[in-house]
C-alpha cells in the first residue's frame, strides 16, 4: 500500500505552525474597549464590532493591526468612522496599517451558527444560540487580537426575535433592554471588568430561570440564576445550592467574594466541554447542571457541585487574575482544581476525596506521562492548544499547588495566595508569578518546585527502611524515566508525608512528619525506634508519584488493617492486589488468601464507614494494572483480574451479600447515604463475578427495587457485562423509561459500550446505528466511542477490530468537531506500551489516520506526535 502522505496525486498537507513558549512576545496593540452589536438568528446573525485600539508601548511598534480570524470574512471594516479597504487578509487573519497611538476600528462579519459543528464561536443548540471562545473561539466570531494578555472592557447589544429568543443574557450587568418593531427586542449588557476575549459569553434562546440570593460577606445583595429549558427547572436545585455553598466557601477559606451583582449560569446540551466560567455568565455543560434522585447517581450530584465551584472559583483564579498566554494554561486551571478539591473535601468525605482524585490522576494522566503525548505542567510548545487541556494541565497541576500547601502549611499559603490576587488584580500572570507571591508572603524559598512545572514525567521514588538498635535510616532514590523532547531528567523536589508504625500493629511509633526528597539519593535518620517499625510513606498522597517500597513479609497485611492514614491504609489493600494481578497476568502463580483476609477485614470493620470500605475492596481497573506493566497484554490482565475478582465472590459470598443488602436506599446525599450505596454496587460486582446466575438475580432485583439513579445504575453496570436474561429485561426497562433524557439515555449507551463481554465490539458497532445515537453531540458520543475507548478488554481486542472502529470514528468526526476527534487519540498513541502484533496494528491505524485529507491541525497534532 503507497504511503498516501507522500504519494504525488495527494494533495499536499497543510502545514501547522508550532507556537513556542519562548518566543512569547507582548502584543504590538491592545484593546482598552470593545463594542459588539449582535442581531441574532439561527442560520444569519450579523456582527458588527467597535474596537478602540491603543498602541502597546511594550510591544515592537509595529504600525499593523493583526486581528485573529477563523473561518469569517469581513462584510465591512471602517477606521475612525469611515469606510476604509486599507486592509488585507493574511491567510484567517484580517492585517490593517495604522499610523499614530489610537484608534477605532470597525468590523462586520456574518455568522451561520446552525452550520457551525465544531461548537466553538457562536453556535446553535436545540434552537438556543451560544458561545464558547475558549481557547480561541472568539476568533470564529469577530476579528480581534484573539490572546489571553489582551484585555478588554466589553459592551454588548444584542437584538433579535422575541419568540425564538425571549431571553438574551451576555457577561457582566444588563444596563438597557427594550422592545422593536415586529415582534423583536433588545438587551445591553456592560462588563465593568477587563477581561480577555476568551471570557467573553453570549446566550440568547427560549429559557427559564431557578432565581435565589446571597449575600456576600460585605452585605453585598447578588442575584443569582440558573438558565434550563422549561421543565428541567426542577433539576436545578442541587446545582443552586452549590453554588451558593461555593460563594460562602471562597469567602471563608480564600477571602474572595463575588464583585458583580448578578451571577447566571446556562445549561447547554451541546458542548465540547464540561462547563466554562465566563465572567458573570457561566455556560455549562447540561450534565453539570441537571441531577434529581430520579436521574443521576451520587458521582452526579458530586460532579454537578464539583463543577459549580470549579467554575465559581474561577471568577478570581483565572478572570480577575488571567494567564498571560496559553502555556501558563495551569495557573487558573491546576489551582482552580485544586481549590475546587477542597471545596469537595470540606463538604463530603475528605478521606474519599482524595481517593477519588488520585484515582483520577492515575487512570489519566500517569499513562499521559508515560506516553508520547507527555509535557510539562508547563508545556514549552503547541500545535493546537485545545490538544492542551489534559490531565497534566489540570490533575497534574492540582497536585503541584497541593506540594505548596503541604511544604508552606495553610497559613503562610493563604497568606501567599491572598498577595496573588492582590498583587495581580486585573492583569495576565504567570506562574512565576504565582510562585513568586506564595514566596513573598511565606519567606519561603520554591524555586525548586519550578522544575515541576518544567519537566514531564512522573517520578519513580523507592524506598527502604532499615533499623539498627534505636535508629532507623530510611533510605530514598528518586527517578525520571525520559519523555519526548526531555531525555535526561533532573531530580525534583518531593514531599513525603512520612511515618513508623509499629509492627505489631499497636500505632504509631513515630509520628508523622515531612521528608522532603529533592536529590537522586538520600538517606534519612529516624530516632527513637525501639521496636519493629513499618514504615507509612507518601500518606495522603503527598506528592504524585510512582512509589516502590521494600517490603518484609506481612508489612502491607499490617498497613491494610492499621495504617493510621486512611490513604495510606487503601493504598495498601490495592498494593496486594496489584500483587497478585500482575503475578497472575504474567503467568505466576500467587496466594490470593492475604488479599482475601484484607478485604474480608475491611468489610468487617466497625471504624472504617462504608464509602471506604466500596473504593478499598473494589479491584484496580485493568488499566492501571497495565502501567504497572513492561508490554501489556490485556488479555492476560483481563483474565488475572476476572479470576481475583471471582476468587473474593466465591471467598466472602456472605460478607459482600450483607454489604448488598446493608443500608438505607433513597436519596440521602450525605457520606454515609452514598456510601452505604457505592459498597452496594460494589458488592454486587463481586457477587457476580463468583456466582453469574446470583448476581443476575440480585442485580435484577436491585435494579426493580431502586428508588434512585445509583443503585438503578450499580445493578445496571454488573448486568451488562453478564450472559443471562435479565440483562436483556433490564436494558430494555431503562430504556423504555429514559429513552427522553437525553442525560440518561447516554447512561445507557455508556454502560453498554463500557460491558466486559466478548462480543463488545459487535455492541459497540451496534450503538453506533442505534437510532438515538448521534456524532453531532459530543456527550453521546463521548457515552459510547469514549467508553469504548478506556474499556481495555475489549478495545483491544487481538484481531484490530477496535482500533479499526477508532481510527473510522476519529477520521469521520474530525470533519465536524476536530477537538472531539482529537481527544480519541491519546487511546491508540499509547501502541508503544502494547505488545507487538498490538502495537503494530495500533500504529497502523494511526498512520491510516494522519493520511486522511484535511486532518484538522488538532487531530495531526496528537497522531503526529504518537508516531513519534
Amino acid at each position: 500500500m503507497p504511503d498516501v502522505r507522500t504519494n504525488p496525486d495527494q494533495p499536499a498537507a497543510p502545514v501547522h505552525n508550532e507556537i513556542r513558549r519562548l518566543d512569547y512576545r507582548p502584543p504590538d496593540w491592545l484593546v482598552p474597549q470593545i463594542g459588539l452589536r449582535f442581531t441574532l438568528g439561527d442560520e444569519h446573525t450579523r456582527v458588527q464590532t467597535k474596537l478602540l485600539v491603543a498602541r502597546n508601548p511594550a510591544g515592537d511598534q509595529s504600525e499593523t493591526l493583526r486581528l485573529n480570524g477563523d473561518e469569517i470574512t469581513p462584510a465591512g471594516v471602517w477606521i475612525d468612522g469611515e469606510v476604509t479597504d486599507a486592509w488585507r487578509m493574511d491567510g484567517p487573519d484580517l492585517l490593517i496599517d495604522l499610523p499614530g497611538d489610537r484608534h477605532e476600528i470597525g468590523i462586520e462579519t456574518k455568522l451561520n451558527p446552525a452550520a457551525n459543528t465544531k461548537l466553538m464561536g457562536l453556535y446553535a443548540s436545540n434552537g438556543m444560540l451560544c458561545t464558547q471562545c475558549e481557547a480561541e473561539g472568539f476568533r470564529r466570531i469577530t476579528f480581534f487580537p484573539d490572546r489571553p494578555d489582551v484585555l478588554s472592557k466589553y459592551r454588548v447589544h444584542m437584538e433579535g426575535d422575541k419568540a425564538l429568543f425571549p431571553v438574551l443574557l451576555s457577561n457582566g450587568n444588563r444596563v438597557a433592554s427594550g422592545e422593536l418593531e415586529g415582534g423583536r427586542h433588545w438587551a445591553e449588557w456592560e462588563d465593568p471588568f477587563p477581561k480577555p476575549c476568551y471570557l467573553f459569553a453570549l446566550v440568547a434562546g427560549d429559557l427559564v430561570a431557578n432565581n435565589d440570593r446571597f449575600t456576600t460577606m460585605s452585605g453585598r445583595e447578588v442575584e443569582l440564576n440558573i438558565y434550563v429549558r422549561d421543565g428541567d427547572v426542577p433539576k436545578t436545585g442541587h446545582a443552586m445550592q452549590a453554588l451558593k455553598d461555593s460563594m460562602a466557601w471562597d469567602e471563608r477559606v480564600y477571602g474572595r467574594e463575588y464583585d458583580l451583582d448578578l451571577f447566571n449560569i446556562v445549561a447547554v446540551s451541546d458542548f465540547n466541554m464540561g462547563a466554562m466560567e465566563n465572567k458573570g455568565l457561566n455556560i455549562f455543560n447540561t450534565r453539570y447542571i441537571l441531577a434529581d434522585a430520579e436521574t443521576a447517581t451520587d458521582a452526579d450530584f458530586d460532579n454537578v457541585a464539583g463543577v459549580v465551584a470549579h467554575e465559581y472559583f474561577h471568577n478570581w483564579s483565572g478572570n480577575r487574575v488571567t494567564c498571560r498566554d496559553w502555556f501558563q494554561l495551569s495557573l487558573k486551571e491546576g489551582f482552580t482544581v485544586f481549590r475546587d478539591q477542597g471545596f469537595s473535601a470540606d463538604h463530603g468525605s475528605a478521606a474519599v476525596k482524595r481517593i477519588e482524585d488520585v484515582k483520577m490522576l492515575r487512570a489519566a494522566q500517569f499513562p499521559e506521562d508515560q506516553g508520547p503525548l507527555a509535557h510539562p505542567v508547563r508545556p514549552d510548545s503547541y500545535i493546537e492548544i485545545s490538544n492542551f487541556y489534559t490531565a497534566t494541565i489540570y490533575n497534574k497541576g492540582a497536585e503541584l499547588i497541593r506540594m505548596f500547601h503541604t511544604v508552606l502549611g495553610a497559613e503562610k499559603f493563604r497568606a501567599g495566595t491572598d498577595l496573588y490576587f492582590e498583587r495581580h488584580d486585573g492583569e495576565a500572570a504567570t506562574c512565576d508569578d504565582f510562585v513568586k507571591a506564595l514566596e513573598d508572603a511565606s519567606g519561603v524559598d520554591l524555586s525548586a518546585f519550578k522544575v515541576w512545572y518544567s519537566q514531564a514525567g512522573t517520578p519513580k521514588v523507592a524506598a527502604r527502611l532499615e533499623q539498627d538498635g534505636e535508629r532507623a535510616t530510611l533510605h530514598l532514590t528518586q527517578a525520571v524515566a525520559p519523555t519526548p523532547g526531555q531525555p535526561v531528567k533532573q531530580p525534583m523536589p518531593i514531599p513525603l508525608k512520612t511515618a513508623l508504625l509499629a509492627a505489631d500493629g499497636s500505632g504509631e511509633i513515630v509520628g508523622e512528619r515531612l521528608i522532603l526528597l529533592d536529590k537522586a539519593e538520600d538517606q534519612v535518620r529516624i530516632e527513637g525506634v525501639n521496636e519493629p517499625a513499618i514504615l507509612s510513606i507518601n500518606r495522603g498522597f503527598s506528592a504524585p508519584i510512582l512509589l516502590d517500597v521494600q517490603r518484609g513479609a506481612g508489612e502491607l497485611e499490617q498497613l491494610a488493617a492499621n495504617d493510621t492514614d486512611p490513604f495510606a491504609r487503601y493504598e495498601a489493600i490495592q498494593e496486594m492486589m496489584l500483587r497478585v494481578l500482575i503475578a497472575g497476568a504474567e503467568g505466576k502463580n500467587v496466594d490470593p488468601e492475604p488479599v482475601v483476609q484484607a478485604v474480608r477485614n475491611t468489610l468487617q470493620s466497625n471504624a472504617l464507614d462504608a464509602w471506604f470500605k466500596g473504593e478499598a475492596i473494589l479491584p484496580p481497573s485493568e488499566g492501571i494494572i497495565g502501567d504497572r506493566m513492561m508490554d501489556v497484554d490485556p488479555d492476560a490482565i483481563h483474565v488475572a483480574r476476572d479470576a481475583l475478582r471471582e476468587t473474593l465472590g466465591r471467598e466472602l459470598e456472605q460478607e459482600l451479600a450483607d454489604a448488598q443488602a446493608g443500608g438505607a436506599a433513597g436519596i440521602d446525599l450525605s457520606p454515609n447515604g452514598k456510601g452505604a450505596r457505592r459498597l452496594r454496587s460494589v458488592a454486587l460486582g463481586l457477587i457476580a463475578a463468583g456466582d453469574p446466575a446470583r448476581g443476575a438475580a440480585l442485580a435484577k432485583a436491585q435494579f426493580d427495587a431502586a428508588d434512585n439513579m445509583t443503585d438503578r445504575q450499580g445493578a445496571m453496570t454488573t448486568l451488562v457485562s453478564l450472559d443471562a436474561p435479565e440483562r436483556a429485561e433490564a436494558l430494555q426497562a431503562f430504556y423504555h423509561r429514559f429513552k427522553d433524557d437525553a442525560l440518561v439515555l447516554d447512561k445507557w449507551f455508556g454502560l453498554q459500550a463500557a460491558a466486559q463481554r466478548s462480543d463488545g465490539v459487535e455492541q459497540v458497532k451496534a450503538l453506533l446505528e442505534h437510532p438515538d445515537f448521534t456524532l453531532q453531540n459530543p456527550n453521546r458520543f463521548r457515552a459510547v466511542v469514549g467508553s469504548f475507548g478506556v474499556n481495555q478488554w475489549v478495545f483491544h481486542r487481538a484481531t484490530g477490530e477496535g482500533y479499526r472502529l477508532m481510527a473510522d470514528m476519529i477520521i469521520t468526526v474530525d470533519a465536524l468537531n476536530p477537538q472531539v476527534a482529537a481527544r480519541q487519540v491519546p487511546v491508540l498513541g499509547r501502541w508503544k506500551r502494547f505488545e507487538p502484533k498490538r502495537a503494530a496494528l495500533m500504529r497502523a491505524e494511526l498512520e491510516r489516520i494522519l493520511a486522511a485529507p484535511k486532518l484538522s491541525k488538532d487531530t495531526f497534532e496528537q497522531v503526529s506526535k504518537s508516531l513519534a
